[in-house]
């Protein structure tokens, strides 16, 4: 399943998948403040793309959350993986966190001159946060950081992981344009 939309020359696209299977630049990994990758996304990106991505990722980290750092991609087709720290070690992630490192992310791909990135719903996972106000915030952010900044983005891929958190993106997304 897809579903897809066009911001200037940005093209915003849903799908329903395992985004450790992305071929673009970079991959956003949903993770914890100390870097370390366990399960979730982070766990989906570590057996495809090897453990070298977290061993790198641990070496930058911890950082505070919100922010984010880069480290290659291993095994996966994307040559990046982008970590972006949305909860700590307690598991608890929060709107202005979640509004922060989609933020931060695509602005590291602007600053690194990329332009394909896939993101997963931040939180919504391990986090326990609501896809519902998930897609509310990242869409908006999206949104706002397109209208406001010189980009060089192509793709902003979503990727999510059940056929439920897709069609609450998917309806969030047609509101929101």
């Amino acid at each position: 399943m897809t579903r897809e939309c066009r911001v200037g020359t940005t093209t915003i696209r849903l799908y329903l998948g395992n985004i450790a299977e992305y071929d673009g630049d970079a991959v956003a990994n949903a993770a914890n403040d100390r870097l370390w990758m366990g399960s979730g996304v982070a766990g989906a990106l570590k057996r495809k793309g090897g453990d070298e991505i977290e061993i790198e990722a641990m070496r930058l980290g911890p950082i505070p959350r919100g922010n984010v750092v880069c480290t290659g991609g291993g095994r996966l087709k994307a040559k990046f993986v982008i970590h972006a720290a949305v909860m700590g070690q307690d598991l608890v992630t929060s709107g202005e966190i979640i509004r922060e490192a989609t933020k931060n992310v695509l602005a590291l791909c602007d600053d690194r001159n990329m332009r394909r990135v896939a993101l997963p719903a931040f939180g919504t996972g391990v986090g326990g946060f609501s896809p519902e106000e998930c897609a509310r915030i990242m869409f908006s952010q999206i949104f706002f950081y397109l209208g406001e900044e010189e980009t060089d983005l192509e793709e902003i891929a979503l990727f999510l992981y059940d056929e439920r958190t897709f069609n609450v993106f998917e309806r969030i997304l047609c509101e929101a344009k």
